[in-house]
């Protein structure tokens, strides 16, 4: 089993020992070499395991500090009527100002923790969910490193609407399951911004990122459209030939 598919199945081991109150909300959990003993994986499991839980609103990673469970009142609450689009636009505005504030204060250890992260996301073994869940953590830890609770808040939000309203998830899954290799491009050129502590060039890539996704969005949309007025055509069609043979 890859470290790809393990850090899934330790991200699940930890959530049961949450729901079932051996990790209760407030409470630090064991060090990383503690972990990675208990279940038999490397650090690095254990870290993409945590960084995965923090992208899902369950963790906090406090650098210096430690990872703690997060209190259940910070769950974030109903979700508004949106579409894919009204989410991707938000965040090429949101999260491309955020990755320019994060490359003014990056450090080493959080470039190679987005390092991990998009290695993870490159495995050629990797399932889409994996994929995903790689590529959500990437996110939300860029939102983390900007040390602004109201951008993290946001970004966090808007990847709730991104994987939880059908409407924008049914978009996305399509577009994303055809584009892993633009996504990989993308993903290494912010990357690359951020290790230059550039932050021009970390908003600029981050802002083409999402346009490139929503153009491709739109593709996808047409495309859907075209689909079902040619079906439309030929229900119509059928019925025409049959009022003439009868």
């Amino acid at each position: 089993m890859t470290d790809n598919r393990l850090y899934q199945s330790l991200a699940a081991e930890l959530m049961k020992l949450i729901d079932s109150g051996e990790f209760p909300p407030g409470s630090r959990l064991p060090g990383e070499r503690d972990l990675a003993e208990r279940f038999g994986v490397s650090r690095v499991t254990v870290r993409e395991a945590e960084i995965a839980l923090e992208a899902r609103g369950v963790l906090s990673i406090r650098i210096g500090s430690g990872v703690y469970v997060r209190q259940r009142t910070d769950v974030l609450g109903s979700l508004p009527d949106v579409s894919a689009f009204d989410v991707t636009a938000a965040r090429s505005v949101i999260e491309a100002e955020a990755a320019a504030l994060a490359a003014s204060r990056i450090t080493d250890e959080e470039i190679r923790e987005l390092e991990v992260l998009l290695e993870a996301m490159s495995q050629p073994d990797a399932s889409d969910q994996a994929a995903g869940e790689a590529d959500r953590a990437f996110h939300m830890r860029i939102a983390q490193i900007t040390g602004n609770p109201v951008i993290e808040y946001i970004v966090r939000s808007i990847w709730r609407m991104r994987d939880e309203l059908p409407q924008v998830t049914t978009v996305y899954a399509r577009v994303c399951h055809h584009d892993a290799d633009d996504r990989m491009r993308e993903h290494g050129a912010i990357l690359d911004a951020l290790r230059a502590r550039d932050p021009s060039a970390a908003r600029r890539t981050m802002h083409h990122h999402f346009q490139r996704l929503f153009e491709a969005m739109l593709e996808a949309t047409e495309s859907d459209a075209l689909a079902e007025v040619r079906r439309r055509t030929e229900q119509h069609r059928e019925r025409f030939l049959a009022a003439i043979r009868a």
